[in-house]
């Protein structure tokens, strides 16, 4: 996370002494940031804010690719809600779902390999398919007169 860190400040050309005073830390400090692999999700939102950069999207793509899907049946029998806002875990956002065709594009993978390495629904991929397939077909066709 450090080194992404470190390429954002680079791109927006911020000064060290402005980003230490943000923090309230020294500069050392700042340099200690960017040699984590990890950070709290404080300093995380303090960073997201001054670079303008949803740092927070790295982790919730990496959870919609790689956690397992819940089982809604699972705990129906309790009646305990939480008080924590409650997030569908099938948002794909279109990286991701570019990110996934293209592997099945290129060979890379399969679509069956896909659907259970990713834990992706078949219709929900084979839905993809075709909105891809329809959106290139569209492109490649010249306008009518």
């Amino acid at each position: 996370m450090g080194s992404l860190l470190k390429e954002r400040v680079e791109e927006s050309d911020l000064d060290m002494a402005r980003i230490a005073k943000f923090f309230k830390c020294s500069e050392e400090e700042i340099q200690e940031h960017f040699e984590r692999r990890d950070l709290y999700c404080e300093d995380l939102l303090k960073w997201s804010k001054l670079l303008e950069y949803d740092f927070f999207r790295i982790y919730t793509q990496h959870l919609i690719l790689y956690a397992p899907q819940r089982n809604v049946n699972y705990n129906k029998v309790t009646a305990k809600k939480s008080s924590l806002p409650q997030f569908r875990k099938n948002i794909y956002t279109k990286e991701i779902i570019e990110f996934i065709l293209e592997k099945i594009n290129k060979g890379k993978m399969s679509k069956n390999e896909v659907i259970e390495h990713y834990n992706i629904p078949k219709t929900t991929l084979y839905k993809w398919i075709y909105k891809h397939e329809k959106s290139l077909i569209k492109k490649n066709d010249p306008p009518s007169l």
